[in-house]
């Protein structure tokens, strides 16, 4: 017989949680940074979130970086850059 072994999805993982970054009350002046991940049409859906931003929630600027692929992280270098320059972040996920 041979044992495959088995995984429960339900049982948690090993790492460590993570804290949160404490939210803004508002968006109002900050500096957004958008993170395209490279899928189909990331691009045009961070550019629209970007327009509404600074339309709808007063948004002083908007900085969008570009991953490498889809299927890996943002290199420690992007996300660094991004962390020197916006008060907020988002990761796009384009279809």
């Amino acid at each position: 017989m041979n044992d495959l072994p088995f995984i429960d999805p339900t049982a948690g993982g090993g790492r460590a949680k993570i804290q949160l970054a404490p939210r803004p009350m508002d968006l109002a002046g900050k500096v957004v940074g958008l993170l395209d991940n490279t899928k189909e049409q990331g691009d045009i859906i961070l550019k629209t979130i970007g327009d509404a931003l600074r339309n709808r929630h007063g948004v002083s600027s908007i900085v969008i970086r570009r991953k490498e692929h889809y299927s890996k992280p943002a290199t420690a270098a992007i996300i660094d850059d991004m962390a020197k320059e916006v008060q907020v972040a988002i990761a796009a996920v384009g279809g």
